[in-house]
């Protein structure tokens, strides 16, 4: 049911962010520093919201009640998009949208530990991953459907994805939650976030808060996809196929090698993600022509599958189970940061230096995190 939610949400703001970078640059004259300023703060809020979020989780123990919240900001967000004037207004929904993402994010990702059983948690992840992906390839479908009824009117557009937002939100009230007695356990044992707490948190956990946050540093805004495909010559209308794209890999990807990983070394699984990086990378910096696009915009989604579900597994792992929320609040604020520097520092090197440069800076990144990882898994 979760990942129900997952799928309904992400058809709604996978529809508006398919065509909002093409919307911001051709309508609104944004630059792509711009455009890298918009999506480094909306992405970064999201995730440094969830800190608050997962605490907060951990210490009422309640979870589906913050993401009941998160998921309805959310929904609220999606007319202030067609409403958007500026980039100003732009930032606003977004942020606003992000919000809601941030709180609902890290107590969805601890219920769904508490509800799984540990020997196929990895399993767990990947299916809601899955399912959430499906819905961020159907959106972009949606939005190039409805852009050639529209005729190219991209506010119009962003007016549709009021429906399956609000979709999401009824479905969410069909999730059931640990029933009471693990509900008094948690707020007998969580507390506010302060330091005694966070020393509860292994060495293990912050190695993967810290490889999370180089991951991400790495893998910039997804916006900087479609404009790739934009400068090679694909049609505005179309924007959305990058997503599509991505996404039907990276949902086709994400259960079964969210499986393989209970089989099998996370940090062997991580290290052929990082690999899978820095080729996608090397593609989309040489491309010449949407076929050449294409492939690197499927071996990035193939990163994700490899990568994302991992990265939550190895989190609650490594997390006791009384602060899960809250040790997926701090994994996601390091990556909310490194959110934020990745898509400013890819706006200016696009700006100033152009697409190839760009590329070349994430597989560098990305080459660093593979370090990382195997001076690590040599200790």
């Amino acid at each position: 049911m979760l990942g129900f939610v997952s799928l309904f949400m992400d058809i709604s703001s996978e529809l508006i962010h398919g065509l909002l970078p093409v919307f911001m640059v051709t309508s609104l004259g944004a630059s792509a520093f711009a455009v890298g300023i918009v999506e480094g703060i909306a992405e970064s809020t999201a995730l440094i919201v969830k800190v608050f979020s997962g605490a907060l989780s951990d210490y009422l123990g309640k979870r589906k009640f913050l993401a009941a919240i998160g998921y309805g900001l959310g929904a609220l967000s999606k007319p202030l998009f067609a409403l958007a004037l500026t980039v100003d207004g732009v930032l606003a929904a977004r942020f606003i949208d992000r919000i809601g993402k941030g709180i609902r994010g890290a107590p969805r990702d601890a219920l769904v530990a508490d509800l799984a059983p540990a020997e196929i948690r990895g399993a767990a992840y990947g299916l809601r991953q899955s399912l959430d992906t499906v819905g961020a390839f159907l959106g972009p479908l949606l939005g190039i459907g409805l852009m050639l009824l529209w005729a190219g009117d991209f506010r119009t557009v962003f007016w549709y994805a009021m429906i399956p937002a609000l979709i999401a939100v009824l479905l969410l009230f069909g999730v059931q939650e640990p029933g009471t007695a693990a509900a008094r356990a948690r707020r007998k044992s969580a507390a506010p976030i302060q330091w005694k707490t966070l020393a509860e948190l292994s060495r293990d956990y912050w190695f993967v808060v810290a490889a999370g946050g180089v991951f991400t540093l790495a893998r910039f805004s997804e916006a900087f996809l479609i404009l790739r495909a934009q400068r090679q010559g694909l049609p505005d209308s179309y924007a959305p196929l990058v997503l599509v794209v991505m996404n039907l890999v990276y949902a086709a990807s994400a259960y079964p090698l969210g499986r393989l990983a209970d089989r099998m070394s996370h940090t062997a699984l991580l290290g052929a993600g990082l690999a899978t990086l820095i080729v996608a990378d090397l593609v989309l910096a040489g491309a010449q022509g949407l076929p050449a696009v294409a492939l690197g915009v499927a071996l990035w989604g193939l990163h994700l599958g490899m990568s994302q579900g991992l990265l939550a597994t190895m989190v609650a792992d490594a997390a006791p189970a009384h602060l899960r929320g809250t040790a997926f609040g701090f994994f996601n604020l390091a990556s909310g940061i490194a959110m934020l520097a990745a898509s400013v520092l890819a706006g200016l090197l696009w700006d100033r230096f152009g697409p190839g440069v760009t590329f070349c800076a994430g597989a560098l990144l990305s080459l660093a995190a593979l370090l990382m990882l195997a001076l690590r898994g040599r200790h």
